[in-house]
């Protein structure tokens, strides 16, 4: 283990690579800055606004449902439970239009409750979807059933035979079955992001294939006009949304910065960085912490959108992001060629400045996690208190080190390193207790690996740090 306070030190002279792809010794140097940009704070009314009106929009669901049922129908054999799968079927498909709003990018709600909330968000209401749709089939074929005095099984048959659209609405709950199971965590440790990326895009087709079959076979459709026009209202929002932030609005920012890679050079074992030059990057409203979804236009890699932060805060018109070799596409950005355009989605995230409410902060980043980290160390403000921690496992990993030493040194901050394996760096209350003295007056930044950010995070809290006071983003979506 390595512990110790921060040392100023000149960086060396990095290797790029030219126009041709070969490396040449260049002078290249980012310099860390403390900024003083206008600041682009969140407005946390929105995430509100947005609360109430999700939750009035799931009343009006079960409202406009319930007025379409008599008590003579209810009575009917089978009446109950055909009922109940109604109403499950409508909820649960709120709540799914609800899941995809979330993850759909509207500014109101990403810049005020940040992306790591609307991940959770769309974690817990995801499950609740599925389970209610689930429900939704069960119901209506036990009451179909006793209706028409036939089996359960073979009722499922004719229903699914017969009835106009359930072909296609089998084929929409497959998708999204297949999207719910790969999200758990220990199906994700088995396919790469490409492929969890690709299953989870095919939740927009399983929403519109279920959209037929509500259309076609739907009581709310066939028999009440105004419940009609309330869900083709949400279905045409929800997919206006998706249109507008996920595709028009990154089409627009890509075409407006026209970023194109100018340099790539190691920073470590595994680990490049990457120069982008553009135009007009003084107008990106960008906040040190947060991460971009960045689209690399070379084949092979052209269709795949990855979330990487920022490295550094802007310095118009350069901008740079560093990337680990952790998988197929990381793995193929040590050989991006200047010149190659990239498009961009973003910067999304509340990692920022604006979520701390106490000016003495404690940075924690292992491995290239420090990323997030020392942009934030150039955004905050002049009289920010800040601990740092980086931790890695050998002292080739300590990516950014020399830069986050400068940054820390001219705050008048503390920068300690923890370097070693597990055995040798047991991270236990006692070694944050002895790093950071006064850990409960500060709050907590932190990025890195989801074991270690766990355990940190369990250690914080076992200390007396409060749950609001920890601030950390998976990235998603």
């Amino acid at each position: 283990m390595a512990t110790s306070t921060h040392q100023g030190a000149s960086r060396p002279r990095a290797y790029c690579r030219d126009a041709a792809g070969a490396p040449v010794r260049r002078g290249y140097r980012w310099v860390p800055t403390l900024h003083h940009r206008p600041r682009h704070a969140p407005n946390r009314r929105h995430a509100d606004v947005v609360s109430w009106l999700i939750g009035i929009g799931l009343g009006m669901t079960l409202a406009l449902s319930v007025r379409t049922e008599s008590f003579g129908d209810l009575s009917k054999a089978g009446g109950l439970a055909t009922f109940g799968g109604r109403l499950s079927a409508l909820a649960g498909t709120y709540l799914m239009l609800v899941v995809v709003l979330l993850i759909s990018r509207l500014p109101a709600i990403e810049r005020s409750l940040g992306h790591d909330k609307l991940v959770r968000l769309h974690r817990r209401f995801a499950p609740i979807a599925l389970a209610l749709i689930v429900a939704h089939g069960l119901l209506i074929t036990l009451g179909y059933a006793q209706a028409a005095s036939r089996g359960a099984l073979h009722e499922f048959w004719v229903i699914l035979t017969t009835l106009p659209g359930m072909l296609m609405a089998t084929a929409g709950f497959v998708l999204l079955m297949a999207a719910g199971v790969t999200s758990y965590r220990i199906a994700r440790r088995r396919i790469s992001h490409e492929a969890w990326w690709l299953v989870h895009l095919t939740t927009y087709a399983a929403i519109i294939l279920s959209f037929f079959h509500q259309v076609w076979t739907g009581a709310s459709f066939v028999s009440d006009p105004v419940a009609k026009l309330w869900w083709i209202g949400l279905y045409a929002l929800v997919f206006a949304a998706v249109m507008w932030y996920r595709l028009l609005v990154p089409v627009w920012r890509s075409a407006y910065h026209r970023l194109r890679v100018v340099a790539v050079y190691p920073e470590g074992s595994g680990t490049v960085s990457l120069v982008l030059k553009g135009h007009h990057l003084d107008r990106l409203r960008v906040n040190g912490g947060q991460f971009m979804q960045w689209r690399f236009l070379r084949p092979g890699i052209w269709w795949q959108a990855h979330p990487y932060s920022l490295s550094a805060m802007p310095m118009p018109p350069y901008l740079r992001v560093t990337v680990k070799d952790l998988g197929d596409h990381s793995g193929q950005l040590a050989r991006i060629t200047p010149g190659t355009r990239v498009a961009v989605e973003g910067p999304y995230g509340a990692f920022t400045r604006h979520a701390a409410e106490r000016d003495k902060l404690l940075l924690v980043g292992a491995g290239v996690g420090v990323t997030p980290i020392r942009a934030m160390l150039e955004d905050l403000p002049a009289h920010a208190d800040v601990d740092v921690i980086l931790r890695a496992t050998t002292e080739q990993e300590l990516v950014l080190d020399e830069e986050v030493a400068e940054l820390v040194e001219r705050r008048g901050g503390r920068l300690h390193r923890l370097v070693g394996d597990r055995h040798q760096v047991s991270l236990t209350p006692e070694l944050v207790r002895a790093l950071v003295p006064d850990l409960g007056e500060r709050e907590l930044y932190i990025c890195g690996p989801a074991g270690f950010t766990d355990r940190f995070i369990a250690v914080a809290r076992y200390l007396g740090m409060r749950r609001d006071h920890i601030h950390h983003e998976e990235f998603a979506f």
